[in-house]
């Protein structure tokens, strides 16, 4: 692919505001949204928690009642609690794939780990979640992300770039089952419909989320400051994009998030998305992991 002089003609004023249009672009969670596993997220904002019931206004009698009522409450409250986690913990050890995951974050971060089991097992108190171990999963990936999530932008090497080359392996298993699925996942627009996904490859969900824990372990020991990418990179980025076949609109639907019209297909963007993971692993160290460095951040603080 050829590109018109023009996109490379920015003067000294544009280049800063293109700059700050592409930082922008991230920050909305476009393309980058599938290199941290937002899809993970998804599935566990997705329809697995039922509603609850709202209860009716107290009367007079009730309110009267209240601190007897409150204390016997909590009283009995108690071994249902303690009966709800040992379901939770039981339905977690009955998937070895993902009981590998809990047993890492339990060692990596107990408290993260009882905040976890102790919200899967308050859902499961108030009627609000379900037995399925794959959205135990992504819950516990979720509230890691929102706790601790930044420090993966300051981990070492390896497990950064473990954490984009996992979430590789997952693209191009679906793209193999649903090239919809794939451009979904690529998008962040994935809930429901990857559970199933997920129960039928655990062992390979189960890996894309310890690579974003051992990240964060990692981040939590060495806290690595990276400079943010700068122009040159974004640059480098498109180059080897463009050197890969893609074209201008493929290109700037993966980098600036603008949707072609018409809409390119499935199949197409799918394996846009596969090539955009696979030419960001093959950039140069320093500019690879200051794209890493800053996708984890934005995910993160999103």
């Amino acid at each position: 692919m050829v590109y018109k002089s023009e996109h490379f003609a920015e003067s000294a004023f544009e280049r800063p505001v293109m700059l700050l249009e592409r930082l922008l672009a991230l920050l909305t969670g476009v393309i980058v949204a599938v290199c941290l596993g937002f899809g993970l997220v998804m599935m566990a904002a997705g329809p697995a928690k039922k509603g609850v019931e709202t209860p009716a206004p107290a009367s007079r009698a009730d309110v009267a009642d209240a601190p007897t009522t409150t204390q016997e409450s909590a009283t009995s409250q108690q071994p249902d609690h303690a009966a709800a986690r040992a379901r939770v913990e039981a339905i977690i050890a009955g998937a070895p794939e993902y009981a590998r995951f809990f047993e890492r974050l339990r060692d990596a971060f107990p408290a993260d780990y009882e905040t976890a089991i102790e919200s899967l097992s308050a859902d499961r108190l108030a009627g609000a979640g379900e037995e399925n171990v794959d959205y135990y999963l992504a819950e516990a990936v979720r509230l890691l992300r929102q706790s601790r999530g930044i420090l993966a932008a300051k981990a070492e090497p390896e497990p950064l770039a473990r954490v984009f080359d996992l979430h590789l392996e997952v693209l191009r298993a679906i793209a193999a089952q649903d090239k919809r699925l794939c451009v979904a996942f690529l998008y962040g627009g994935v809930d429901q419909e990857f559970h199933s996904f997920a129960a039928g490859r655990r062992a390979l969900v189960a890996d894309m989320a310890t690579a974003g824990l051992e990240a964060i372990f990692s981040g939590q020991a060495k806290k690595i400051e990276r400079t943010p990418p700068n122009e040159a990179d974004f640059r480098a980025l498109e180059s080897a994009l463009a050197a890969r076949g893609l074209g201008k609109i493929e290109i700037d639907a993966l980098l600036d998030g603008k949707s072609p019209d018409p809409p390119l297909d499935d199949q197409t963007m799918c394996k846009a998305g596969q090539t955009y993971l696979e030419v960001l692993h093959a950039l140069p160290e320093p500019i690879r992991l200051r794209i890493y460095g800053l996708a984890v951040e934005l995910m993160a603080r999103s």
